[in-house]
């Protein structure tokens, strides 16, 4: 990866970005895309777009969601701890033990995730899994009122976990879900500035995917695309006990993932997996029977109807602070949206 896209990619994930608080992410995504593309743009609801060659008979949307799963401050309690509430689909196994950052106004405050000591637990207690309400946050506070100097109720919440390396050019992080797509979807449209293209390109760094596909949906209704192509994380399954007979085959390093299935047009579909052997761009085909929990199915189901697709980057352990992926994949997605642009013609019908 070259070190300019990877430095981005490193800022990118080392701002918080919980559903509902993009904005730290935002503001590194249109620093990275000024000048890049013909315009660039901020809705009223976030999400950020930039857009190529925007007088074109048919428009393309691209979207990657940058925000991840988080917690949310709900109560400050006299003796100074804070208790909280999940932003998306976390998983409260992981939650307790972990350092945190709580994001104020006045900047980021570490804490720590507490719990009842297994000294003090009844053999019942160990058993189960504790719930969100039975864990605390510990910023160090002597009372209520030392608290409330620095943490406020609705301030968002990010577990302590940055970029780190592992061997054969995996990385691990905490929100690649979805910060990688927003990055893919960013790296597409830089590839093709300045260059012909047979369509508008509009580069969707999406908000609020993760309660509920809200940023896609707004964003693809203001652009009213022809097509659209969300760019997601998707489900490796190359680790111990992972259930391949339900999921598939899916490998990190083996190149990204395409889906077929309801929630992908075709034509569309048909494109992108052409693009790819042309192109000899290592893929992996994953079935989707239904609509897609991405930004995808908001995007098909815009308006009228648009022809959507979904290209998706192998991640283990998603969900946890610790995602795993490979930087090779995320280079050939890019590589992949930014050809499937180029095979694109102008006023393509998409109609099955």
């Amino acid at each position: 990866m070259k070190k300019e896209s990877l430095a981005f990619l490193e800022e990118l994930l080392s701002v918080p970005s919980p559903s509902g608080f993009e904005q730290p992410a935002q503001k590194v995504i249109r620093k990275y895309l000024a000048g890049a593309a013909d315009e660039v743009k901020t809705d009223v609801h976030g999400n950020v777009i930039a857009a190529l060659n925007t007088g074109a008979r048919t428009r393309v949307m691209l979207a990657g969601h940058v925000d991840e799963i988080g917690l949310m401050v709900t109560q400050i309690t006299d003796k100074g701890y804070i208790y909280f509430s999940s932003i998306g689909g976390v998983d409260p196994s992981l939650v307790p033990g972990q350092r945190v950052h709580v994001h104020t106004v006045k900047g980021d405050i570490l804490g720590v995730v507490g719990k009842k000591p297994i000294h003090h637990m009844d053999e019942e207690d160990r058993k189960r899994v504790p719930k969100m309400r039975d864990l605390w946050i510990d910023i160090g506070a002597r009372d209520k009122k030392e608290a409330e100097k620095h943490v406020a109720v609705g301030d968002c919440v990010t577990m302590a976990h940055g970029f780190e390396r592992l061997l054969n050019g995996l990385v691990a992080a905490r929100g690649f879900d979805d910060r990688i797509g927003a990055f893919v979807v960013a790296e597409t449209l830089r590839a093709l500035a300045g260059k012909k293209l047979p369509v508008a390109v509009y580069a969707v760094s999406t908000v609020q995917e993760e309660i509920g596909l809200r940023g896609a949906r707004t964003s693809a209704y203001g652009i009213d695309p022809h097509a659209g192509i969300a760019v997601d994380v998707g489900f490796a399954t190359d680790f111990p006990d992972a259930d391949q007979r339900t999921y598939g085959e899916i490998y990190v390093g083996k190149g990204p993932i395409i889906a077929r299935g309801a929630n992908i047009n075709p034509v569309l579909g048909k494109l992108i997996e052409t693009t790819a052997r042309k192109n000899k761009i290592p893929v992996q085909i994953a079935g989707e029977p239904r609509a897609t929990g991405t930004d995808a199915n908001a995007i098909q189901i815009n308006r009228a109807g648009a022809a959507a697709a979904l290209v998706s980057v192998p991640n283990r352990y998603m969900h946890t602070p610790v995602e795993v992926l490979s930087l090779d994949d995320t280079e050939n997605a890019v590589k992949l949206l930014a050809e499937t642009m180029r095979a694109m013609k102008p006023g393509m019908d998409f109609t099955p």
